[in-house]
């Protein structure tokens, strides 16, 4: 994820100025008020897409594709609107760096439609959504008896680190701050070289070298550095690789293929990002945690450990306006929240427009892949980010107060 100043002001101010410019408004009375609103709307709908069904010019198709043993069906069979899902995909259709879009309910596939360099096979790059995933080994590593608490303190793992810790502040830092982004570390790309550092691929120096900016357990700060450290506690706790450990106790158990995973420059799998999986997969991981951790009757994370993960416990965690539909941003365990409209969902949430997003409410999963922007982080990725992130929230937006 990246944040930027709001870019859609100044493109606001300067198509103001273009209208006001404009020989056409050189009309008076009704005629000049007439032409100003209908222009307005235009450059809105360009803007923002279609808000109804009859404003889409094409029909776009969002059938689900056969095999992987989904369960397929359609929307109103699943008593969805059909008319909104196809405004879903028609806005989706005008984005230039989306993959894929996925819409699962009641554990029935019911849309599914792949864009421009995306498709089924392709094992997408999650970006920060393999935090949820290692979030989720923390848990399958409490049950198993590996941890024994989110109290233990970080420290307690990186015995080489210890003795170099200058702040005693760092010795209080437990597993119960690393999930929930309060350890008090700052998020890298508030300065270059905190970005360096992260760059740099060696995490453990990291844990002295990179300041505080807030005491433990006090305030929410994004930091990709505090789930790196989570991976290597569970890989450390379980005595083995965590890709290898995923493999047995999460990946295959619901039948996900897991592609590439990157590493560190000492060898250990990044639980911040870099975990690849296809559209599909991850939906797999979405209905693990939308069924309180059960996969075809097996539990394979604690409903307990579910449950506490989609706690809120940073509100407004993320304080940059995304768009008009999405609000009351929070953070849980690896997850964030938000509300859009009269709807409360949780998601997992990618750099580039990765995401998986839970509603319960509806029994409900999106997943969406994109282009990763891997190592770019400027204005055009997160132009590119923010309209995906709208895209969803848009449709959330637009579903019924009541089943």
């Amino acid at each position: 994820m990246y944040t930027t100043p709001k870019d859609n002001d100044k493109l606001r101010l300067n198509l103001l100025k273009h209208i006001v410019r404009c020989p056409l408004f050189r009309f008076k009375g009704h005629q000049r008020s007439f032409l100003l609103f209908t222009s307005v709307i235009l450059i809105l709908l360009i803007l923002v897409g279609c808000n109804t069904w009859s404003q889409c010019k094409k029909e776009v198709k969002y059938t689900p594709l056969s095999g992987d043993g989904w369960k397929v069906s359609t929307p109103a069979e699943q008593g969805l609107d059909p008319k909104l899902v196809s405004l879903l995909y028609c806005n989706a259709d005008k984005l230039e760096t989306i993959y894929s879009l996925l819409v699962i309910k009641d554990g029935y596939l019911i849309a599914e439609r792949y864009f421009n360099e995306g498709s089924v096979e392709q094992k997408a790059r999650l970006q920060s959504v393999t935090k949820s995933y290692t979030s989720a080994l923390v848990g399958i590593a409490l049950d198993q008896g590996y941890l024994s608490s989110v109290d233990q303190k970080m420290l307690d793992f990186f015995p080489e680190v210890a003795g170099q810790i200058t702040d005693p502040r760092k010795k209080q830092i437990t597993i119960r701050h690393l999930l929930q982004m309060r350890a008090g570390y700052p998020w890298e790309e508030t300065d270059p070289a905190l970005w360096e550092g992260l760059l740099s691929g060696h995490y453990l120096p990291l844990i002295e070298d990179f300041p505080l900016i807030s005491d433990p357990g006090t305030e929410f700060h994004y930091s990709n550095l505090t789930s790196n450290w989570l991976g290597i506690i569970v890989a450390r706790a379980c005595g083995m690789n965590l890709k290898s450990y995923a493999e047995k106790h999460l990946f295959s158990p619901i039948d996900a293929e897991v592609g590439d995973w990157g590493t560190d420059r000492d060898g250990h799998n990044n639980g911040c990002g870099d975990l690849h999986f296809t559209a599909r997969d991850a939906a797999k991981f979405g209905l693990l945690y939308l069924n309180d951790g059960e996969y075809e009757g097996n539990q394979i994370i604690s409903a307990d450990w579910v449950h506490d993960s989609f706690q809120t416990y940073s509100e407004d965690a993320w304080t940059i306006r995304i768009g008009r539909n999405i609000n009351n941003i929070g953070y849980g365990y690896q997850w964030w929240s938000a509300r859009s409209g009269e709807h409360f969902y949780n998601f997992a949430w990618g750099h580039g427009g990765q995401l998986i997003v839970l509603l319960d409410e509806f029994d409900m999963i999106i997943v969406t892949t994109a282009d990763p922007f891997w190592l770019q982080h400027d204005d055009k990725s997160w132009k590119h980010e923010k309209a995906i992130i709208n895209l969803v929230a848009n449709f959330i937006n637009s579903l019924p107060s009541e089943r």
